[in-house]
């Protein structure tokens, strides 16, 4: 047995270009299945004989004594022909390239966890999931603050609400290998607000305050601003802008009036 170093090195004295084993070598890579099933024929260039090698010859019959000096023949080459892909076979092995590539990536480049702060409040008969614009707890003065208590005395809802247990920040963890995208805000956000309105006396309806509170805890987007949700585990929700959005544009208030018209029934009618 010879490395495959060394076969390399043996074949190139002897001048063979191009060659295929029939069967597997030792320490050599393994051949392609393709190109052992399409094998061709290899095709041997036959020199004719030179003139002084017919003299020789003639020479040799005649007088079988006389030893003429050897003369050296030219060496056989040998044509082997690989086969090379098709454009239909390179066409049919592209999708599943592009789709081993994408795959790859998918699991290089993990989802960023989403960023947002939320507040669970309590008033009267509503629970008030509201998106906190600094991240930090709503204070009295604060403009954010003082909308939301415009809010409730236009819904007929106490104007000072109560907090219910601490905010919520996401990510949970700065650094760490628990995944905190968006799949795992949304199952905590929901079991969170669940288990803190299991410990109230049941709501009415539950307000989501802000595009993170409508997109994690009422699993919807900003197109159900001003709408009804029916939230599974949580109940009747209302869907409503962030309250930085609705000091930034006004105009989204008179549509939010009139939907409030609309929702108001439902709590005033448990008061």
């Amino acid at each position: 047995m010879i490395t495959e170093l060394r076969r390399r090195a043996y074949l190139s004295a002897m001048q063979v270009a191009s060659w295929l084993p029939r069967v597997a070598l030792p320490f050599a890579a393994p051949s392609r299945p393709e190109l052992l099933e399409t094998l061709v024929e290899p095709e041997v260039e036959v020199r004719a004989p030179l003139p002084e090698q017919v003299m020789e010859q003639q020479v040799a019959e005649a007088a079988p004594a006389y030893q003429p000096q050897a003369v050296e023949a030219p060496i056989a080459r040998t044509k082997v022909e690989v086969p090379r892909p098709t454009v239909a076979a390179r066409q049919a092995a592209a999708p599943v390239v592009e789709a081993e590539s994408e795959r790859a990536e998918a699991k290089v480049a993990p989802v960023a966890p989403p960023r947002f702060a939320l507040q669970l409040l309590r008033a009267g008969a509503c629970a008030v999931l509201v998106e906190l614009p600094t991240g930090e707890p709503l204070q009295g003065r604060d403009p954010a603050y003082l909308l939301l208590k415009d809010l409730l005395r236009a819904a007929g809802l106490p104007d000072s609400p109560q907090l219910i247990g601490e905010p919520v920040r996401w990510p949970l963890l700065a650094r760490g290998q628990i995944d905190q995208g968006p799949d795992a805000a949304l199952e905590f956000v929901q079991s969170f607000v669940a288990a803190r309105l299991e410990e109230q006396e049941p709501c009415s309806c539950l307000w989501l305050v802000g595009l993170p509170a409508i997109r994690f805890a009422g699993e919807a987007d900003a197109e159900a601003y001003n709408r009804e949700l029916q939230v599974d585990g949580l109940g009747a929700a209302w869907a409503l802008p962030g309250l930085e959005l609705l000091m930034d544009e006004p105009e989204r208030k008179r549509e939010l009036w009139q939907a409030m018209r609309r929702v108001r029934q439902r709590w005033l009618a448990t008061a």
